[in-house]
């Protein structure tokens, strides 16, 4: 059993706490800037409330933080109520946020500088694989500090491996959003391609599913495309703020990616029709204004 913090308790973070107690086994402390939030999870969990993300780090071995963005995630590390202050030194801090390889450089750095280890472990899998614990972690740092912690990201995890130094495992979840992205677009276009062809779709589906159009968007999000139900999963608005961290990354480092600022884009019509909270396979919804 660890002693653990968790920073952040939104739709990701608020179940990925609870199976560190409730699979872990681990004593743990949540922070969460709404307090009546982290308070309903101790009333659902046990453990404790802190003030601040520093009393949340104090006496813990690992601090973990899930928060929305670089400036977020800089507010509850740095600055003298930042869980850095709190922290010991040989304690570890695994931030599962979705942010820049840049910030989690400089978070690596500042640990570091502190005599503590960080982890930048950002996860796929939604808010469905936080809620059943099956969630696929990407991660950047030392081989001996994921050792280390690989054990207690468990508790929510089916995968969770080691992608490289600090910084990779935010590189490592540009390239699953990249992949999403085209696959998510090229979905919505066959949909509305086999609707305005006549064809049963479920039929079409359970054909093409066995083979190489295969996909896990396929298999799940079919069903709710055609009947225009867009409240599951992954809200636009977040995955416009992560391709807009993929897109700023390919800048640096010249990548070409044509096709995910093309669907970047789509996105952006998508949030103007009002369907920033609709979940990422409302891009067919722009096809059938």
């Amino acid at each position: 059993m660890a002693k653990v913090a968790f920073i952040g308790l939104g739709v990701m973070g608020y179940p990925m706490a609870g199976h560190l107690v409730a699979k872990g086994g681990h004593a743990v402390t949540v922070y969460n800037r709404s307090a009546d939030k982290a308070a309903r999870w101790v009333a659902q969990h046990g453990g404790r409330t802190a003030a601040t993300p520093r009393e949340a780090a104090e006496g813990q071995d690992v601090v973990m933080a899930c928060v929305g963005n670089d400036d977020d995630l800089r507010q509850v590390t740095l600055g003298p109520d930042g869980a850095f202050a709190g922290m010991a030194a040989g304690t570890v801090f695994v931030d599962h946020t979705t942010a820049s390889a840049e910030v989690a450089r400089e978070l690596a750095a500042a640990a570091a500088a502190g005599g503590f280890a960080a982890i930048d472990a950002p996860v796929s899998g939604g808010q469905a694989g936080a809620e059943n614990g099956i969630l696929t972690v990407m991660c950047g740092g030392e081989p001996d500090v994921f050792a280390r912690v690989a054990p207690v990201i468990a508790a929510y995890a089916r995968a969770c491996t080691l992608m490289g130094p600090a910084g990779a495992g935010q590189l490592a979840k540009m390239v699953n959003q990249i992949c999403i992205a085209g696959l998510v677009q090229g979905l919505a276009e066959g949909m509305h391609f086999a609707k305005k062809a006549g064809l049963d779709t479920d039929k079409l589906v359970a054909t093409i599913s066995k083979g190489a159009a295969q996909s896990w968007q396929m298999e799940n999000r079919h069903k709710t495309m055609v009947a225009g139900a867009f409240d599951f999963g992954f809200a636009v608005d977040w995955m416009r703020k992560d391709l807009a961290i993929v897109l700023a990354e390919a800048r640096r480092n010249g990548a070409s990616l044509p096709v995910t600022a093309l669907v970047d884009q789509f996105y952006a019509e998508v949030q103007a029709m009002g369907g920033r909270r609709w979940d990422t396979s409302s891009l067919i919804a722009r096809l059938e204004r």
